[in-house]
This record gives C-alpha cells, sequence and structure tokens, in this order.
C-alpha cells in the first residue's frame, strides 16, 4: 500500500500491456488506504479512477461529463485494475465501459460519456442552490476534520483533502425540513481539477443522520455530471435528498467552485444504516 495522502498519487495509474486491440486498454492502480470512509474505500474516489481511465484510454483531450457508476461490492484498499471498453468514437460525444476489478472480483462497473463540459460563457438559465447560502471560503473558525473533530476517525481521506463541514447541519433540521448539509472542500497540495470534482459529487456525510442512522450507508448507484472545470480555490457542496425510506435513500450533491460556478451535480441510491 502507498503511505501518500496526495489525490494524485491516489489516481496513478499505470497502462498494461495487453493483446485486447485499441478500443480496449487496461490499468494498474491501488486503492489508496487513505481514501476511506472508515474501513472502506470512498465511492467517490473510485468513480473518479473509473473517469481517469476511461479519459486516458480514449485520449484527445475529452472530459467525462457524465459518469454512472454501480457498485457490485466494497473492495479492500490495495492493488486493483480498471479495463476501459470504448465503445464509441464521437466527433463531440464519446462513450467508455470501464470494470474496476480487484482479484478475480469487479467491485465496480462504470459508463462514461466523453465530451466538453461548459466553458466561461454564462449559462442560459441556472438555478445555483449554493450561493445564496455559502460564501467562497469557509467562516472563520470552522474546523476542518483531523484531531478534535468528531468525524476524525471516520473520514480519512480528509488526510488529502481539507473537509470543512458545518455541523449544524448535520443533524435533524428544527423546522422539520428535509436535510440540508453544507461543507468546503479542496484537496491539500494542489489545485481541485475535474476527477477531484466528481469525487466532491460524493463527498458528504450520509444524509441519513438527519433520522439518526449513522452507519455504513453503502452506495448501490451513482450518477454525476461534470458542468464545468473547477477553478482553483474552494469548493462548495450542497448534499441534500428527497426521501429516506426503511432500505433505501436519495442522496443529491451540488458542487460550486469559488467562482459560483456549477461545476458538479451528482444524485445517488443507497441502503439506510441499520439502526
Amino acid at each position: 500500500m502507498t503511505s501518500s495522502t496526495l489525490f494524485t498519487d491516489a489516481m496513478a495509474l499505470e497502462p498494461i500491456a495487453n493483446h485486447h486491440g485499441d478500443d480496449v486498454a487496461v490499468f494498474a492502480g491501488a486503492l489508496n488506504e487513505h481514501w476511506t470512509i472508515g474501513p472502506k474505500v470512498h465511492g467517490g474516489a473510485m468513480l473518479a479512477l473509473c473517469a481517469k481511465a476511461a479519459r486516458t484510454a480514449h485520449g484527445g483531450g475529452l472530459q467525462p461529463v457524465a459518469v454512472s457508476a454501480s457498485y457490485l461490492w466494497a473492495p479492500d484498499p490495495g492493488p486493483m485494475q480498471l479495463v476501459a471498453t470504448i465503445r464509441k468514437r464521437g466527433r463531440r460525444v464519446s462513450l467508455v465501459d470501464v470494470e474496476l476489478n480487484q482479484g478475480e472480483r469487479t467491485a465496480v462497473r462504470a459508463v462514461i460519456t466523453l465530451g466538453e463540459p461548459e466553458h466561461e460563457a454564462p449559462p442560459l438559465l441556472s438555478f445555483n442552490p449554493v450561493v445564496p447560502l455559502m460564501t467562497p471560503e469557509p467562516p472563520p473558525g470552522l474546523q476542518p476534520i483531523g484531531p478534535g473533530h468528531p468525524m476524525e476517525h471516520i473520514v480519512h481521506l480528509a488526510h488529502g483533502c481539507d473537509i470543512r463541514p458545518a455541523l449544524t447541519t448535520l443533524g435533524p433540521r428544527s423546522d422539520g425540513g428535509p436535510p440540508v448539509i453544507e461543507m468546503w472542500v479542496r484537496p491539500k497540495g494542489t489545485a481541485p481539477d475535474v476527477l477531484f470534482a466528481l469525487l466532491c459529487g460524493d463527498v458528504s456525510a450520509p444524509v441519513t443522520y438527519a433520522v439518526d442512522r449513522t452507519g455504513w450507508a453503502p452506495t448501490v448507484q451513482l450518477t454525476a455530471y461534470l458542468r464545468a472545470v473547477p477553478a482553483d480555490g474552494w469548493l462548495r457542496v450542497i448534499c441534500s435528498c428527497v426521501q429516506i425510506g426503511q432500505d433505501w435513500f436519495d442522496e443529491d450533491h451540488t458542487v460550486v467552485d469559488c467562482k459560483g460556478r456549477i461545476v458538479v451535480q451528482s444524485r445517488q441510491l443507497a441502503m439506510v444504516p441499520a439502526r
């Protein structure tokens, strides 16, 4: 296992010589022990690895504008392989299937749409829920996850990124409304890139904290849209949901950069932790 906590190192992939043809690429890598929630590898980190494999296999400078991942089982930190199969090479849109394998088992199956994300021009219409609620930088005194923080021993990926959740938004709302979790995030030692922005589409604590279900909430399916390349600075994240059932819950993330642009939107289906 690697001892590096850097996000760039956690995303490192090495091409493997193979005989599958030009439309299939195989990469070796590692699921970094620091990019975990408790003992489990972070779902957003695995989604970002799949996106990188697709982008690298295709080449040409396109970005993963949509990533849809199904999680088959929870692998352990350690060696893994990614197999990327190019399904379409288009002028504006290409499609790549990716499997993340550990040993003889497939842990994640993803479909990645490659294209050009939005440029600097303003959108024709945008309802941005983050900017009215959150400042571009975290408020003074807001504690990062780390020594002394109540989430220190759970959110290990805070070794590689600065995460500052507003603890007042983690629990049940006093007005009985739906949970809305706010946090500021940025990687340590580098600027946020496309892959880190995609990871932030799964960075929040589960919304089930609002109903006092705080255990492991395994993601079953996660879809993330890359809307723009993030600017250098803090990423603001709001996480919300529509319904927490007895067995299943949905969770939405909206990620906004320091310029106030929506850079990632995501939705996932996950399982409600046991009591």
